[in-house]
């Protein structure tokens, strides 16, 4: 398989990271996720799923059964990329990006430095209702594998329902996880609080909200009709007016039940922003774990 997405991600990265920023980044997701430790403890038993690079070859050869180099903190951590999908995500973000590459190379990113410190990664999205989970794995493959599936639905999908995408996380994964929700504003205000509350006692849940363009300057593309609205509707004063104060009371009411039940996330609108977006957004998760 060509890793065509996990290479255009890389390459965003590297474009976008200010040289005095890079060890912020490349320090940011292991003093969050910390893998494992090298200081060997012992040897147990080989358990399906183990690495094979974990095997103490001459210890299972003298005991004539498989035998793995233990360690210290021994721990491999479980991201899940959450993605919200419908028609919405082909409209455009306020840096006149579309929200659904904004949204892809957020969720590669975060893919990526998941990979880079060995822990697994997978992605949940549904199509029009119909769930798309894609397994915890280590390799880039896979990273490719499920980029590029959403890619392909995201833009074949018509309707939004990340409640019931959370909802079908809640009662079908036990194993606790990192878990990235990558959405917009109104896919925010669809979550209800109920399924929130049960979701961080199971996981530790982050937001990634792809920021939505304005009605105005005569570029805002009406989705549902696959056309721009016109000058007359976008042009007009009290429009604007109305719809700035609508988002501002939707971001407000976001913000506070995000912070009634302490999740932390963070506004992306460019490609430009990821790098510094993320890194923020994981510092910022370090502190609130440490104190």
């Amino acid at each position: 398989m060509i890793l065509d997405y996990v290479t255009r991600i890389k390459a965003n990265i590297a474009i976008h990271t200010k040289i005095k920023a890079t060890s912020i980044l490349d320090g940011s997701y292991k003093s969050v996720f910390m893998g494992r430790s090298l200081n060997f403890e012992d040897l147990r038993e080989y358990i399906p799923g183990d690495s094979i690079r974990d095997i103490d070859w001459k210890a299972s050869s003298r005991s004539r059964s498989l035998l793995v180099k233990r360690y210290i903190a021994e721990k491999k951590h479980n991201i899940l990329i959450v993605f919200d999908t419908g028609a919405k995500m082909s409209a455009h973000t306020d840096k006149m990006e579309i929200k659904k590459d904004v949204a892809l190379f957020s969720a590669g990113t975060l893919a990526y430095l998941t990979y880079s410190n060995g822990d697994f990664c997978g992605a949940l999205y549904n199509v029009d209702g119909k769930m798309r989970y894609y397994p915890l794995r280590t390799r880039l493959y896979d990273i490719e594998h499920f980029l590029s599936c959403y890619d392909s639905d995201v833009q074949k999908s018509s309707k939004s329902d990340l409640n019931k995408t959370l909802e079908y996380l809640m009662k079908n994964f036990r194993r606790k996880m990192v878990v990235f929700v990558v959405t917009d504003m109104m896919g925010i205000n669809s979550v209800s609080e109920v399924v929130l509350k049960k979701l961080i006692c199971q996981h530790d849940l982050l937001f990634i909200n792809i920021n939505d363009i304005d009605l105005t300057g005569g570029s805002s593309f009406k989705v549902e009709n696959k056309r721009y609205l016109p000058e007359f509707i976008t042009g007009n004063k009290k429009l604007a007016q109305m719809e700035k104060s609508m988002k501002q009371q939707i971001n407000e009411k976001n913000e506070k039940m995000l912070l009634r039940h302490a999740i932390l996330s963070t506004k992306i609108g460019s490609k430009e922003e990821i790098t510094y977006k993320l890194t923020e957004l994981l510092e910022r998760h370090r502190y609130a774990a440490n104190h």
